[in-house]
């Protein structure tokens, strides 16, 4: 009786065992492509943003914390002061401060 119970108990999982080493893919005997760091870090500063050169809108959708009203505050300021002269004219921007500067000091530049 205890021999039917476990033949019962433990067929199917050696059947469900069998059936998923069959489904694995068979592992890729390539590897990858290295892609040279020089690209990536390229590609970093491709997507920063230069304040002196973005709208309102751009600044707001790709700066975190930065809204309708700070992005056209930061514009305001630009067309107002002329060009930015340093990342951290920022801060003289009223409703920005050293957090938000610092969330998005990789994301932003000045030319």
């Amino acid at each position: 009786m205890r021999n039917n119970v476990l033949s019962y108990l433990l067929l199917p999982l050696f059947a469900s065992l069998s059936f998923s080493l069959s489904a694995a893919p068979a592992s890729a005997t390539t590897s990858p492509e290295p892609v040279p760091v020089v690209a990536q870090v390229k590609a970093q500063e491709a997507t920063r943003l230069d304040l002196n050169k973005a709208d309102a809108l751009t600044l707001q959708k790709e700066l975190s914390g930065i809204g309708k009203a700070k992005a056209e505050a930061i514009v305001a300021y630009r067309e107002a002061n002329g060009p930015f002269a340093s990342v951290d004219e920022l801060l003289e921007i009223k409703g920005i401060g050293n957090a938000l500067l610092e969330r998005n000091r990789d994301k932003v530049m000045v030319e």
